[in-house]
């Protein structure tokens, strides 16, 4: 597509700031799909000159690494991947400002920047959600679910995957909620018993939907837009809205502090919030929504108006003592209810 006004003059910015950074070779750590990782390490080289050396981790195994780098760090910038653990990384200082625009975003994408002190800027939104094989369901005679506190149904024994809070942002956001939804203690209470059902935690947040999509396991929790490409791809999965509501991600670009390649750092996160390069995601199945208005959308992404949401609270759950507190919690109270582990 062509690059609107606004975008030519969002991205001709980023290209002179990064003219004297040509040379360099900037090294990005993605917490999105593979697919765009790759996506956009190329045509950010195509559109800048700069080369990207680009790894592709979990949100947490990123927290982890940039924490026992501080001082040293091995990448520039953190891109994609759940907004809580970015605003960790900004409160503990790990992160740095970029200096960036934000004023064309949309407002959550605004607000996370204005919560970490421009550490952390929004690029996209995914909203929590449950996916189910519609085959391996009838094979096997279950309902459906439709509902949070379905997923601890002794009929579904075996039968649930999810992901690892402690590697997998997808699953702390899943966390998070259902603390909001139904208090701390009774939230415990109800990821114990759904752990009594699963049968893997995965390292990744988007390898639950991907098993289920393959009929390797029947219910999966992830984010809707992943669900979404697998049902674009003809897989036989409905996607399940529960009842009760749902949480949602901001993903965040980070720029880690101690970067030696700040201005081409600054033009990586120029070009990630530019409505043409957030627009290229469609090509490769990304169908999250993005948080610059100008962006091209699929008329089948998830749509924040026709699902019940919560007011997510990232202040609180993207704090560093909040997490501590809810991941050793569910080490003692829920990992050992079930379920193999990457």
């Amino acid at each position: 597509m062509k690059l609107s006004s606004i975008s030519a003059i969002a991205l001709s910015t980023a290209l002179v700031a990064a003219g004297a950074a040509q040379a360099q070779s900037l090294n990005v750590v993605c917490s999105n799909e593979q697919s765009w990782c790759d996506l956009m390490a190329q045509n950010f080289k195509i559109d800048t000159g700069i080369d990207v050396a680009m790894v592709r981790k979990s949100t947490g195994e990123v927290l982890a690494q940039v924490r026992a780098e501080a001082g040293n760090p091995k990448v520039d910038v953190w891109w994609g991947g759940t907004g809580d653990p970015h605003l960790i990384a900004a409160n503990e200082g790990l992160s740095t400002p970029s200096g960036v625009d934000t004023s064309g975003l949309l407002g959550w994408a605004q607000n996370m920047a204005d919560m970490s002190e421009g550490r952390a800027i929004g690029v996209h939104v995914g909203l929590l959600g449950m996916l189910y094989n519609t085959e391996v369901l009838a094979e096997k005679g279950l309902p459906a679910p439709a509902c949070w506190r379905d997923l601890a149904k002794p009929d579904y024994k075996g039968e649930v995957t999810v992901s690892n809070p402690q590697s997998s942002g997808t699953a702390y956001t899943q966390l998070a909620t259902l603390v909001q939804l139904f208090g701390e203690d009774e939230a415990f209470a109800l990821l114990a018993d759904i752990g009594s059902n699963v049968n893997q935690h995965t390292k990744s947040g988007s390898a639950p939907g991907k098993m289920a999509a393959r009929g390797e396991t029947t219910i999966a929790v992830g984010f809707m837009h992943d669900m979404v490409n697998l049902k674009k791809q003809g897989f036989p999965v409905e996607i399940v809205s529960p009842c009760e509501g749902t949480g949602y991600e901001v993903g965040a670009v980070s720029v880690i502090n101690g970067t030696p390649h700040m201005e081409a750092a600054k033009a990586w996160v120029e070009y990630v919030i530019s409505p043409d390069a957030q627009s290229r995601g469609l090509e490769v199945g990304v169908f999250n929504i993005p948080s610059h208005p100008a962006s091209a959308t699929d008329p089948d992404a998830p749509d924040m108006t026709s699902v019940k949401l919560i007011d997510y609270d990232f202040a609180t759950y993207g704090a560093s003592e909040t997490r501590e507190r809810l991941l050793a919690r569910w080490e003692g109270e829920v990992k050992s209810k079930g379920g193999n582990f990457e």
